[in-house]
C-alpha cells in the first residue's frame, strides 16, 4: 500500500492533546478562521555543529494527505471527551486547503532558516504542528548526522544498517534521510519497497555459527550469493577466515567484513594480506559502532566502505533537530496581516512571514542565509532562492522525489565553505542576516 494511498492509515491523532483543544476554544470564540501563517524553524543548529540537513518534507507532505478524521479517530474524541461536539463535527469535514512552502528535501540550513512555511486558517494549521515537527526533527537529525558521515568517507560508500536500534517505522525513516543525505544503501527492506533505497546484505554471524566449521560457511555462502559476496571473518580468527576465504572465493571475492576489534590495524593486515595472495580487486568493508569520528579516523586505512547503525538512527548525539512551529503572522481586526513574536527568555521568536536565500560570493561560495521579513529578500545578482512551493490550496504540487533530494544535497552542500566539513566543534558555517521590509 502506498504511503499515500486513501486507504493508508490515517495520521490525525499522531498529535498532542492540547492541539485540539486551542482548536475547541478558538472556535467557540470566533477567532479560529483569521488568516494565519505558521513557521518551523530551528533557533540554533545542535551544539557545535555547523549546518543542518532539512529531511524528511517528503514524508510531511504523505502525512498531510492522510490528514482525515474519520470514524474511528471521531469515535474516540467523543468517547474521551477530548473536545466537544461542535469541534468533533468541524474535524468530521477537515480537509487542509492552505499553502505550504519551504526549503526542498536535502537543503542545508542554519539557525532561523524558515525551513517550512504553513499558511491556513488558525484551526486549518494549528492542528498539523506535532505532526510536522514529529517527522521534520527525527529525519531532518538522521540527514545532518548522515551528511556529515558521507562527508567524512570522503567519497567512500557508507551503508545504513541501524535498523534493529531504532522504532520500526523509524528506521524506514532514517533509511530515506540518510539516503538523501548520500549513503550508498540500506539493510532495511521496507525502505527499498516503500521510498526506492538500494537495500544490501549477504550475513551475520550468526550464520557462520550455524556450520560445523567456517569453512562450510563459506562455501555455502558463495555457493548460494556468488563469489562476489561479502564474507564476514571475525567470528572466529581474522587471518584464518581471510585465508579460507580467498581458497574458496579465488581473486573474484567481492569483500571481506570486519566487525570488531581496532578495524584500522586490522584492516591494514588484511589489505596485506589479500594483496599478497593475488586478491588485489578484494574490498574490505568495516561495521561496529561507527559514527562520523570513527570514519575520519579511518580514512587513511585501505578501507572501501562503511556500515554505520546505531550513531545514525540517534542523531549521533543530536536525535532532535530542536524545530518549533511558531505563529509569526496572523490576520487582525482591520483584516490586514501582522506579524506576531513570543518574548521569551531564550525562546523569543521573530514574527513576520519570512523568505530565505543563500548568498554567493564570485566564486560561488555560500556568504550568507539571508530572510526576508514580509517580503522576499534582495537577491544581489547571484544569490539563489531557497524556498520552494509545496501545497498550493490544499493541494501538493511539490512531492520530494529522494532521488532529486539526494542530488540537491550533493549540491547544496558543495557550495558551503570548506569549514563546513570540520568535524571540531564550531560555529555555524555561515551567518543568518535578516532583511525588514
Amino acid at each position: 500500500m502506498s504511503p499515500t494511498s486513501p486507504h493508508a492509515a490515517s495520521t490525525a491523532l499522531l498529535t498532542d492533546h492540547y492541539e485540539l483543544t486551542m482548536l475547541q476554544a478558538a472556535l467557540a470564540s470566533g477567532e479560529a478562521h483569521r488568516r494565519c501563517v505558521f513557521e518551523a524553524f530551528a533557533r540554533r543548529l545542535p551544539d557545535g555543529r555547523r549546518y543542518g540537513v532539512v529531511g524528511g518534507t517528503g514524508r510531511v507532505l504523505e502525512a498531510l494527505e492522510q490528514f482525515r478524521f474519520g470514524d474511528d479517530e471521531l469515535r474516540f474524541l467523543r468517547d474521551r471527551r477530548v473536545v466537544d461536539r461542535a469541534t468533533v463535527d468541524w474535524l468530521a469535514g477537515y480537509r487542509f486547503t492552505g499553502d505550504v512552502s519551504g526549503y526542498a528535501e536535502g537543503e542545508c540550513y542554519f539557525p532561523q532558516s524558515p525551513v517550512l512555511v504553513v499558511e491556513s486558517s488558525f484551526a486549518e494549521g494549528v492542528i498539523l504542528e506535532t505532526l510536522v515537527l514529529s517527522i521534520l526533527n527525527h529525519d531532518t537529525a538522521i540527514a545532518s548526522a548522515a551528511s556529515r558521515m558521507t562527508t567524512a568517507a570522503i567519497g567512500r560508500p557508507c551503508i545504513e544498517m541501524g535498523s534493529r536500534r531504532t522504532h520500526e517505522e523509524g528506521a524506514v525513516a532514517a533509511a530515506r534521510a540518510a539516503y538523501i543525505a548520500g549513503f550508498h544503501a540500506t539493510s532495511n527492506l521496507e525502505a527499498g519497497r516503500r521510498y526506492g533505497v538500494p537495500t544490501t546484505g549477504t550475513a551475520a554471524h550468526a550464520f557462520t555459527l550455524l556450520y560445523d566449521s567456517e569453512k562450510e560457511a563459506f562455501t555455502a555462502q558463495v555457493d548460494s550469493l556468488g563469489k562476489g559476496t561479502t564474507l564476514l571473518v571475525d567470528t572466529y580468527d581474522v587471518r584464518t577466515a581471510v585465508q579460507l576465504a580467498m581458497e574458496i572465493a579465488g581473486p573474484e571475492l567481492g569483500a571481506v567484513r570486519l566487525d570488531s576489534g581496532d578495524l584500522l590495524i586490522q584492516a591494514t593486515e588484511v589489505r596485506a594480506q589479500l594483496d599478497a595472495a593475488g586478491n588485489t580487486d578484494t574490498k574490505i568493508i568495516v561495521t561496529s559502532d561507527l559514527d562520523e569520528y570513527a570514519i575520519a579516523a579511518l580514512a587513511a586505512g585501505p578501507v572501501s566502505g562503511y556500515g554505520v547503525g546505531t550513531a545514525l538512527v540517534t542523531g549521533s548525539g543530536s536525535p532532535t533537530a530542536s524545530m518549533v512551529y511558531k505563529l509569526v503572522s496572523r490576520e487582525d481586526s482591520s483584516g490586514q496581516m501582522q506579524g506576531v513574536a513570543k518574548k521569551s527568555k531564550d525562546k523569543a521568536s521573530v514574527g513576520g512571514r519570512k523568505w530565505a536565500l543563500r548568498r554567493l560570493g564570485e566564486s560561488g561560495v555560500a556568504q550568507a542565509e539571508v530572510i526576508g521579513i514580509g517580503e522576499q529578500p534582495r537577491d544581489d545578482g547571484d544569490d539563489r532562492p531557497l524556498m520552494v512551493d509545496l501545497v498550493r490550496a490544499g493541494e501538493v504540487v511539490g512531492s520530494q522525489d529522494i532521488h532529486a533530494a539526494r542530488a540537491r544535497h550533493e549540491a547544496s552542500r558543495a557550495e558551503l565553505p570548506r569549514a563546513a566539513g570540520q568535524l571540531s566543534r564550531g560555529e555555524p558555517v555561515i551567518p543568518t542576516l535578516y532583511e525588514e521590509d
